[in-house]
């Protein structure tokens, strides 16, 4: 007996695949894809979008977008930046990772630079 089984209409092999990424190209369409623990990381992103989904949007409801933008903003430079700690940033909040990778980067003498001038 064989019983019929739905499919998501996207398979996530088709994203990854040669010949979709060209056909992107051809369509101008540039892909969300990046490496792990980067900005561009999938995972990070639709974590931080379940954070807010979840801690902002599903507890209110805003009257105007302007009142939805202000409390995004607040959020994230208000509470998600500053405070919050993430596990891929070692329990450390982004503003104090910033710090720390800064304080450890030492700093560029003038005549290394790269601007022009």
């Amino acid at each position: 007996m064989i019983k019929a089984v739905l499919r998501r209409p996207i398979e996530p092999e088709p994203h990854s695949s040669f010949a979709f990424g060209e056909r992107c190209r051809e369509a101008s369409v540039r892909l969300s894809m990046g490496s792990v623990g980067d900005c561009y990381d999938n995972a990070a992103c639709e974590s931080f979008f379940a954070t807010l989904e979840c801690e902002l949007i599903g507890r209110g409801s805003f009257r105007t977008l302007s009142e939805a933008k202000k409390a995004i903003f607040e959020f994230i430079e208000g509470w998600y930046n500053p405070r919050r700690r993430h596990s891929a940033l070692g329990y450390l909040s982004p503003i104090d990772y910033e710090r720390r990778y800064a304080a450890s980067v030492p700093e560029r003498s003038p005549e290394l630079s790269t601007k022009p001038g």
